[in-house]
């Protein structure tokens, strides 16, 4: 698809933009009506949904994380194509299934239901990854543009890579697959730091 002709200019990307932030916030909105209240009063009655609250904060951060890095990549774009189009619906797709993993793993807390959970996270990051080569084929070519794709790029394959190997280690514990999600969202968040700077390689 190199020899795409673009279909629309920064408008087009600015509406998808606006369209994906929307999806977003539906998609935050529908995990948030799983948190249920409960009947009784008192901790003791609190105590029994720590897991579904771990799971919706984890997640929450998740699709925070791609909001904003779904931000920085769309900077860099410059037109929309067809398969820019798809790819977005692609990586929109893979998040709007967050709230039934998030759900299914909060509730049982299983080995399978937190392998679920972490094949979850793998549809957005190659969906995401799809994307990103689109922009940087068709986007902008200058050198700080070129560092951030690079960079950026070799982190999400990094993650990628930590949640195919998480989801057979939630078979010797749960906790020890959602910690390893835990981790990589937490190193997403964080401010740039030394560790960043190993996806560098030679554009340092």
């Amino acid at each position: 698809m190199s020899d795409e002709k673009p279909i629309e200019g920064r408008t087009g990307v600015a509406r998808i933009e606006a369209f994906s932030d929307g999806v977003l916030a539906i998609i935050l909105t529908i995990m948030v009506l799983e948190l249920k209240a409960p009947a009784q009063d008192g901790f003791a009655a609190l105590f029994p949904l720590w897991r579904i609250f771990f799971a919706y904060v984890l997640s929450y951060f998740y699709i925070a994380i791609y909001w904003v890095n779904h931000h920085r990549l769309f900077s860099h774009a410059r037109v929309v194509t067809s398969e820019l189009l798809w790819a977005n619906i692609a990586l929109l797709f893979t998040l709007s299934l967050l709230p039934f993993t998030t759900a299914y793993v909060g509730r049982l807390f299983s080995p399978f239901a937190s392998a679920i959970y972490l094949a979850g996270l793998l549809g957005p990051s190659g969906a995401y990854y799809w994307l990103q080569k689109v922009i940087w084929r068709t986007g902008a070519q200058d050198t700080a543009a070129q560092t951030y794709h690079r960079a950026t790029m070799r982190k999400g394959l990094t993650a990628s890579a930590i949640y195919a190997l998480a989801i057979p280690l939630c078979y010797v514990s749960s906790g020890i697959g959602l910690t390893l999600a835990g981790l990589v969202a937490l190193f997403w968040i964080l401010p740039w730091g030394p560790l960043d700077r190993l996806f560098l390689g030679r554009d340092r």
